[in-house]
């Protein structure tokens, strides 16, 4: 491979080249003027050429030195110009993010987040892709989305900060006989049967969680595609079914045919992160992203009561 100079040895040049001085290009650059002379003379001895005449009145650029300067001046120029550029990316937690949610929770909570973090970060810019919790996980862990928000990962290989737990209600139609009540107990609704979304979605898993604390049973032919759906279901007494907090807050303003209940002897909540690829050079990123996320949750409030963050998944999380 050919010599090739260091940039510092660039700027050294450069210096001479402008000053045609040794003594104050030494002092531009911040060195010693025998540090200076050495590696330029290192420079000339690596290219086998003569960049400067050097006299006792004067220095003056040869040819080589002329050209060897000009480019050096265009090299520097541009790669200040790319640590601008990295800088400014940094500064807006890297210039773009590609961010994963499900349906039953981005749309209730990044309507708040979003005008937050673009006016933070100007520059930001900012995709949402939906898709179901696990379809997501697995989008972020190979690299296809930068991060998620929503449900916390059980899957492998993913970091997650929590900032957040909604309460689950139960959903009855207008004419059960539950509908009058506020809360319910497990056992009022043994032997009801409850619909659910399908797989890949972590409110299956609360839907079997309850079944299973209460004697109900899942409707096993019926696999939901969304929350909507389910409520229409719900609506004509096909059945019972879980709608997390936000959700509820947001689709159930006025309900007439859907009614909502909490639980007495049942506290299983959802809880929600930000989360991404284990040991991802963008980290700090998406730290500054859950520090927004954590924002909202106070002001949703579903940030009481969060869990500490363990930086790797667990199993079984409501």
């Amino acid at each position: 491979m050919p010599f090739r100079p260091s940039f510092r040895q660039l700027e050294y040049v450069v210096a001479v080249d402008d000053l045609r001085h040794f003594g104050r290009a030494a002092k531009r650059c911040h060195v010693s003027q025998p540090t200076l002379s050495v590696q330029v003379s290192l420079v000339e001895e690596g290219l086998g050429v003569t960049l400067f005449e050097r006299t006792s009145s004067q220095v003056v650029p040869t040819p080589a030195g002329e050209r060897l300067a000009k480019g050096a001046r265009l090299l520097l120029s541009s790669f200040d110009d790319l640590l601008q550029d990295l800088s400014a990316q940094a500064a807006s937690l890297g210039g773009m993010m590609r961010i994963g949610t499900p349906a039953s929770f981005g749309p209730y909570f990044l309507r708040w987040l979003l005008p937050g973090l673009h006016e933070q970060y100007p520059d930001l810019q900012v995709y949402i892709r939906e898709d179901s919790p696990a379809a997501l996980e697995a989008a972020v862990a190979d690299g296809t989305l930068d991060c998620g928000i929503g449900p916390s990962p059980e899957r492998a290989g993913l970091s997650f900060r929590p900032i957040g737990r909604e309460t689950i209600f139960l959903g009855v139609p207008a004419e059960h006989g539950l509908s009058a009540r506020g809360t319910v107990e497990l056992k009022e609704i043994a032997g009801e049967t409850l619909l659910a979304l399908g797989r890949g979605h972590r409110l299956l898993e609360n839907v079997r969680h309850l079944a299973a604390a209460s004697g109900a049973h899942i409707n096993e032919d019926f696999e939901g595609s969304s929350l909507d759906a389910i409520r229409q279901m719900v609506s004509i007494g096909m059945g019972l079914s879980l709608f997390p907090e936000l959700y509820a807050r947001s689709e159930f303003r006025g309900e007439a045919d859907v009614k909502l209940l909490g639980f007495e002897d049942w506290d299983e909540r959802r809880e929600v992160s930000v989360y991404w690829r284990e040991g991802s050079g963008r980290e700090r990123h998406y730290q500054a992203l859950a520090d927004a996320a954590d924002v909202i949750a106070i002001k949703l409030g579903i940030a009481g009561d969060r869990r500490g963050n363990s930086g790797t998944p667990s199993k079984n999380r409501s």
